[in-house]
Formats: C-alpha cells, sequence, structure tokens
C-alpha cells in the first residue's frame, strides 16, 4: 500500500474496547428480548391516523398485478409497471394512504438521514426537487402521495385492508388474496413489498403490561396527547414526566423535541448511537435548475460506489455517510488505490473509522457540558455496527435542566411498575412512556407479514423459509409461480434502501414483461437455479460475517449472532450493491432467463 492514514491512537487498544463493550451487550435471549405488539399488546399496531368505521363492499374481482404494500417499494414497483404498460394494478396496504414507513413514523422531528436527492425515488419522473438535503417527513409522504397519482395507483387499490391469506390457485394459474374485509380477489402475479419495517416491536421487560400511565410507540406518535405535530410544539407535555426506552435513528430525532417541552424527560439507553453533524441546508434553486437528465441515477450509484469502499473521482453527496470511504481516497489516489489489494484497503478503512469514531466521540466531549453523561453517550463500537445517526440537536439536550440520561451500561431496563421504570434498584416515575424500540427485523418473514402464503402442491412458506429464505436473486422462490418478493430477501443491503428497491422493481418488471411477451401463463425459478443462488449468497458472506460478530449487538447482527435466525443482514448477498445490481443486469442482458421455467 503507497499511503496510510495518519492517526494517533492504539488500535489494538479501541478493537479491546469494542469488543468489551460487546460482550457486556450480549444476551442469551438475543431477539427474544423483544415483546411481540400483540394480545393485550395488540393496541400498539392501531393506526391513528384515519377515522373508526371505515366499511366498504368486498371485492371479487381479478387484477394483473396485487402489489402487497404501499411504501416505497410498492410505489416503485406500480410506476415501472405502469411505464411497462401494465394496466390492471392494485396495491393493498393496512395504512389508511400511500407511504409505508413514512405514513407510520410522524413522529417529532422526522427526517430522512440519507440525503433526499438521492433517497426520495422517481425525483426525475415526477419533476420533484425536496426542499432541503434531508427533507422531512410530511414533504416525504406528500411524494409518495403524488407518485401514487402520477402513476394511477390509486384508481384500484385498497387501504385499511389487511391480507389474511394469499393461495396459489394451480387451475386457474392465479393468485387467490383473502383479506380482513371479506375480500376474495384474484391476481396473475403478486408481488410482496411488506418491508422490513413495518411491524413495530416493544422491549420485552419485565412487568411491562404493569404501567399505568400513558405508553405509545414512536410510530404511532399520540399527539392527542403530546399536543404539536411533526414540527414540533409539544405542548401537552408541559406538566408530564417523560420516559424514552432506545435511542437510536428514531429516537436522536425526537428526543430533542421532547426535551424541549416536556417538565422532566428520562432517556434509558442501553447503547449509545454514534451521531455526527447533520448539517442540513435548504436546496439550492440554481443547482437545482442546473443538473442535467439522469443527474438522479448518476448521483445514487456515486454514492453507493463510495459508501461500500469503492473509488469515485468525486464524491457529489459528500456527508458523514461518504466521508471514511473520501479520507482514505484521499490519502491514496486513484492510481494506488485502484493497485490496493482488499486486505491492505480493509486495513486502511478500519483505521480511517476509528480516526472517524474518535471524532464523533470528542464531538460529544466539546457538546455535553456533563462529564459522566458525555462519557455515557459516547459509541464504542465501527460506525456501521449501527445505522450511524446525524443530528445538530440531539447531543445539546442534554444540557438541558429538564433531561437525563439514564445509562444502563448495556443491560437494558431492568423492570417497569405502575408508576415508572426501574434501573439499578432506583425507580423513575413518569407519567408518559414512550417506546423508540424499533421495528421487527430478526423475526420470520412471514410473522413480519401477517399472513402465510401457500404455493404450489400446498407448500406454505413460512415452512419453506423457516431457516433461511430461499430465491433467485431475492425476487422469486420456487413453488411460488408469478409471486415476487421486495425488500431483504436475499438481495442486497444499501445505506440507500430505495435505490436497491428501484433496481428490483425493474427487475421483476421485466420478468413480468417476458411472461407476457411468451404470453405464458406462470414463470417460477427452478429448484436448481434456487439452490446456485443460495450458494453463492453464503459464497459472499465470509468477510462481513466477521466484521457483525464483532459488532455491539443490534439488529443489524442479529442482537449479536449474525449466523443465526433473520436479522438485517442475514442472508444477504453481501459483496455489496455495485455487484448485485452488475448481477441483475448481466442476467437481463443476456436474455436467456436463466433459471426460470415459463409454462
Amino acid at each position: 500500500m503507497n499511503a496510510s492514514i495518519d492517526h494517533n491512537f492504539d488500535p489494538v487498544a479501541l478493537r479491546q474496547k469494542y469488543r468489551l463493550e460487546r460482550d457486556k451487550r450480549l444476551r442469551a435471549d438475543h431477539n427474544e428480548q423483544y415483546q411481540e405488539a400483540k394480545g393485550d399488546f395488540s393496541h400498539y399496531l392501531d393506526d391513528p391516523y384515519v377515522a373508526p368505521g371505515f366499511e366498504r363492499e368486498p371485492l371479487r374481482d381479478v387484477m394483473d398485478v396485487v402489489i402487497i404494500g404501499g411504501g416505497f417499494g410498492g410505489l416503485l414497483a406500480g410506476a415501472r409497471l405502469r411505464q411497462a404498460g401494465v394496466e390492471r394494478i392494485r396495491i393493498i396496504d393496512k395504512a389508511g394512504d400511500f407511504g409505508g414507513t413514512w405514513y407510520w413514523n410522524r413522529y417529532p422531528g422526522a427526517q430522512c438521514d440519507v440525503e433526499s436527492y438521492i433517497y426520495l425515488p422517481l425525483l426525475e419522473e415526477t419533476g420533484f426537487i425536496p426542499r432541503e438535503k434531508y427533507t422531512r417527513a410530511p414533504e416525504i409522504l406528500a411524494h409518495c402521495r403524488a407518485i401514487g397519482e402520477k402513476f394511477d395507483l390509486y384508481r384500484d387499490a385498497c387501504l385499511q385492508t389487511e391480507i389474511t391469506a394469499i393461495t396459489w390457485d394451480d387451475a386457474s394459474q392465479q393468485w387467490v388474496i383473502e383479506t380482513q374485509r371479506g375480500d376474495h380477489m384474484r391476481a396473475r402475479y403478486v408481488i410482496m413489498s411488506n418491508g422490513p419495517l413495518n411491524r413495530p416491536k416493544l422491549p420485552g421487560i419485565p412487568g411491562i403490561a404493569r404501567f399505568r400511565g400513558h405508553t405509545f410507540h414512536t410510530s404511532r406518535w399520540d399527539y392527542g396527547y403530546t399536543g404539536g405535530s411533526s414540527a414540533g410544539g409539544l405542548t401537552g407535555l408541559a406538566d408530564k414526566r417523560v420516559g424514552i426506552i432506545g435511542t437510536g435513528a428514531t429516537a436522536v430525532q425526537c428526543i430533542p423535541y421532547l426535551g424541549q417541552h416536556a417538565q422532566q424527560l428520562y432517556v434509558f439507553q442501553r447503547t449509545p448511537s454514534s451521531v455526527d453533524v447533520r448539517n442540513n441546508r435548504d436546496t439550492d434553486p440554481v443547482w437545482a435548475g442546473s443538473l442535467p437528465t439522469g443527474w438522479q441515477k448518476r448521483r445514487m450509484e456515486n454514492f453507493n460506489v463510495l459508501v461500500e469502499g469503492g473509488y469515485q473521482e468525486e464524491d457529489l453527496v459528500a456527508d458523514g455517510w461518504t466521508d471514511i470511504i473520501r479520507n482514505v481516497m484521499l490519502g491514496l489516489g486513484e492510481d494506488a488505490f485502484a493497485g490496493t489489494s482488499q486486505a491492505e484497503l480493509a486495513s486502511a478503512i478500519e483505521l480511517a473509522d476509528f480516526a472517524k469514531m474518535n471524532q464523533v466521540r470528542a464531538r460529544v466531549d466539546s457538546i455535553v457540558a456533563d462529564p459522566a453523561t458525555a462519557q455515557a453517550l459516547k459509541p464504542w463500537y465501527r460506525q456501521f455496527c449501527k445505522r450511524p445517526c446525524f443530528s445538530d440537536e440531539y447531543l445539546p439536550t442534554f444540557n438541558r435542566p429538564n433531561v437525563r440520561l439514564v445509562d444502563t451500561n448495556g443491560r437494558g431496563v431492568d423492570e417497569i411498575t405502575e408508576r415508572g421504570v426501574i434501573v439499578d434498584g432506583e425507580e423513575y416515575e413518569v407519567d408518559c412512556l414512550i417506546f423508540a424500540t424499533g421495528f421487527e427485523v430478526g423475526t420470520g418473514y412471514t410473522r413480519r407479514s401477517g399472513f402465510d402464503v401457500v404455493g404450489r402442491r400446498g407448500t406454505r412458506l413460512s415452512g419453506k423459509w423457516a431457516e433461511d429464505v430461499r430465491t433467485l436473486h431475492g425476487v422469486m422462490s420456487h413453488d411460488f409461480p408469478n409471486c415476487f418478493f421486495m425488500g431483504l430477501t436475499q438481495g442486497t443491503l444499501t445505506v440507500n434502501f430505495p435505490h436497491m428497491l428501484d433496481e428490483q422493481a425493474q427487475h421483476i418488471t421485466h420478468i413480468v414483461g417476458a411472461a407476457q411477451a411468451r404470453q405464458a401463463r406462470a414463470v417460477e425459478p427452478t429448484a436448481a437455479s434456487e439452490a446456485a443462488w443460495c450458494e453463492t449468497v453464503r459464497a459472499s458472506q465470509s468477510g462481513a460475517s466477521k466484521f457483525l460478530a464483532d459488532c455491539t449487538p443490534g439488529y443489524y447482527n442479529n442482537e449479536g449472532v449474525p449466523e443465526k435466525g433473520h436479522g438485517l443482514y442475514a442472508n444477504q448477498y453481501a459483496a455489496g450493491p455495485v455487484a448485485f445490481f452488475d448481477v441483475l443486469r448481466s442476467w437481463r442482458s443476456q436474455g436467456e432467463f436463466a433459471g426460470l421455467t415459463f409454462l
């Protein structure tokens, strides 16, 4: 290697510190530490954004395509299919409108943490430019609705509707979709885009059901109780003692608003987030007016290459996500970068990561006045072990006299009582308890979906995927003809998730178009092609598994056991999004549809 990262720290000591911090957070119950939102906890799934009493007549019609989920994935699939000339498209969602994650997440301060010019899909197609570099939830939700209008996706949509069963009918070569509203509709194709972030999870803390105060999950924010809106103004908390459990990405955004308005705020922390500079700013209209055709795709690809450790002549996004690899490139130069071995590059990135996280920890000291609080807020792990956060308001909130960090030293809260929360034998009495505990990620696909899918010969998806997801390219599975999957189903993982969803949508649209051109009634991957892809995925994961095993526990690494279960990275093609997208495009360009059977 022709250059190295300058550093004034001991890498060996940092690795040891990271290991110690990881080990004290390892738990024998892993994902079982969380409480499923069902039974007495099912009210946490209620939709606070619709009026009660909605009813409609059951449907018995036939669609070309039924898409499950009205978030970015479903909207992208619908848009790409509409562009390809497919007419009868129905999106089904339990929510009252399109938006997916951005329908549910309306908590104070909610905004995207990836640059909005690459995060919001179909900007060129809709002619929309976000108002800020990191736009806020209301604008994102409005953009989702605009996509629905632009591509006429509201026409046959079924909202406030939950699937109860999806069953393949071999005689008609169609899917039968049943819902809680008595629907018994049919479709030639089904696209599963129910997303990884749709089912709230609760902490399995002893006594959680005993609390007699007010509670809600951040994805079902109760503005009737707090007052205000996602822009703030939580005046209903002026005389309230509030506790919030969780300090991940959602909490980092909403805690400044809680701290501003609550009489007293207790922040219960298991693991601190990495919180770097946000530096949000308004969109420059001159810059926006100068953008050439194809600008968004180029910007998305530039970001993708940099975040996964590749070289680009220019960093178009230039933010905290790309900072580490940008520092490595500046240290090496293009020629040296291209000639560096993978082992040398990994070493350089690790050193740059150490330097970056030292900078993040130093920022805590420079902002938080109380030394003990500052020490507890420092993250001791590699940057991408957990989703990095960016905020200019979070850390200063802990300087407020009415805000107290209750750090649990990696163990989590001990108990919840009728009146409050116990940590280390001390009870913190609160009037309101907010769960910023995220969504189910490490549970099975059909559990998160809330229904099973029954394919050929009665094959149940819950059974087939009980141990591992098995697909071809992450989008189709043997014995489930005309059924497509989007999201974390043996594809790849990207920081900019909508980019990956768009690549999947285009891939699915290509296959549907080929089936229609052949006048095929069904298309399905062979068992052999599925097995080959599973082996490709397994072979790609060796390096990623070691990295994740060394990380602090969280949903990225299946709570410390990345080799088991259905964690975020489980069963993902780990060679990265650039390589994965190349695999899909190369497969399509060959025109042979290798591994698929058209019937």
